[in-house]
């Protein structure tokens, strides 16, 4: 443990006084939800996984461990890695809650993002990573 507070919640639930910075991490707008009522200090779209692969993964747990792989892999790259970075900067300084729009965020993209920054790894910058070019991340029999 590196001494981070991390969390993740559900954007439907009330804020509670230790959330600390509250941050969106979906790329969609929650539906049914207001600003105001969100109680956001940032909406981080930027982070969140690409469209293809959060299709791809439909919210399946059988496929939670494949897509949080692949998630981490798409982490370590661009404009991702930077929003990354900035959720770290956000922890350091103190608690950090990710919200999400997703029913079972224990299963969510958050709780990837929650996973990597609360155990203090951060994804291999992607020149560093032996990936294939073009990898397809909807694709299931990737290594």
């Amino acid at each position: 443990m590196n001494g981070l507070d991390v969390r993740v919640r559900r954007i439907y639930s009330d804020p509670e006084p230790g959330d600390g910075t509250r941050v969106l991490v979906d790329r969609l707008w929650p539906r049914g939800m207001s600003r105001d009522r969100a109680h956001l200090d940032e909406w981080c779209r930027a982070v969140a996984p690409s469209p293809d692969l959060r299709r791809w993964y439909a919210h399946d747990p059988a496929r939670f461990d494949e897509f949080a792989r692949r998630y981490r892999r798409e982490l370590e790259s661009g404009e991702q890695q930077e929003a990354l970075d900035r959720l770290h900067a956000l922890a350091a300084r103190g608690p950090l809650t990710l919200l999400t729009a997703t029913g079972e965020a224990g299963i969510s993209g958050a709780e990837v993002l929650r996973r990597l920054l609360d155990g203090g790894r951060r994804p291999r910058p992607r020149s560093a990573a032996p990936t294939a070019a073009g990898e397809d991340p909807t694709r299931e029999d990737q290594s």
